[in-house]
C-alpha cells in the first residue's frame, strides 16, 4: 500500500514538472508575442508618417520622381509584410521566414530613406521648411522607439531560445512544437544610424 503511494505521489510530481515547463514556455513564447507587438506599432507609426514626408519632398524636388516613387513601393511591401504578420494573430511570429521578410523589407526601405535624406541635402529650401523639420524629427523619435522595441523583442526572444534549448525543457519544446524564434536585426547600418537632423 505505501509503495502504491510513493508510486502516485512519483506521478503527480513528474506531471507538475512537466506542466511547469510546459506553462513556462507558453509564457516566454507570449512575452517575445508581445514584444513584437510593440515592434508593429513603431513600425506602422513610421509607414504612416513617410507619405507625408514624401508629399514634402515632392513639393521641392520634382525632378526625383523615381527616387519618391522607389521609397513609397518599399515602405508599401514592408507595411504587406507587417499586415500580414499582424493578420497570423501572432501564431506564426517568430518563425524563420516571416522576421526574414520583414528584415528584407526593412533593409529595402531603409536603403530608400536614405536616398531620400541624400535628396534633401541637394534642397536648402526643403531642409528649411517646418513642416519638413516636424516631419524629420517625428521620424528620429520614432526610430529610436523602434530601436528600444527592437532590443526588448530579440531579449525576449534570447531568453524564450535560451529556455525552450536547456535540458529538460527541451524535451518539452520538442514534443509540443514550441519552434525557435529568431532575432529581428535589420542588416543596412543606415536603418540602425539614428537619423540626422540639420535645421
Amino acid at each position: 500500500m505505501n509503495s502504491e503511494y510513493i508510486v502516485w505521489g512519483v506521478i503527480i510530481a513528474l506531471v507538475l514538472f512537466i506542466a511547469s515547463m510546459y506553462n513556462r514556455l507558453v509564457g516566454l513564447r507570449n512575452r517575445h508575442k508581445n514584444a513584437f507587438s510593440q515592434i508593429d506599432i513603431q513600425l506602422q507609426r513610421r509607414y504612416d508618417l513617410i507619405p507625408n514626408l514624401v508629399e514634402t519632398v515632392k513639393g521641392y524636388a520634382k525632378h526625383e520622381r523615381d527616387t519618391l516613387e522607389a521609397v513609397i513601393s518599399a515602405r508599401n511591401e514592408a507595411q504587406a509584410i507587417l499586415k500580414a504578420l499582424h493578420a497570423t494573430k501572432g501564431e506564426a511570429v517568430g518563425g524563420q521566414m516571416d522576421v526574414a521578410a520583414l528584415n528584407g523589407a526593412e533593409e529595402m526601405l531603409g536603403g530608400m530613406m536614405s536616398k531620400l535624406f541624400a535628396l534633401s541635402e541637394s534642397y536648402p529650401d526643403l531642409k528649411a521648411d517646418s513642416q519638413f523639420q516636424q516631419l524629420m524629427e517625428e521620424l528620429s523619435s520614432t526610430e529610436n522607439r523602434i530601436s528600444y522595441a527592437r532590443q526588448a523583442f530579440n531579449d525576449a526572444v534570447m531568453q524564450y531560445n535560451t529556455y525552450r534549448e536547456q535540458f529538460p525543457s527541451n524535451i518539452i519544446a520538442n514534443n509540443f512544437s514550441f519552434k525557435e524564434a529568431d532575432l529581428l536585426k535589420f542588416k543596412n547600418k543606415e536603418i540602425q544610424k539614428p537619423v540626422k537632423i540639420n535645421f
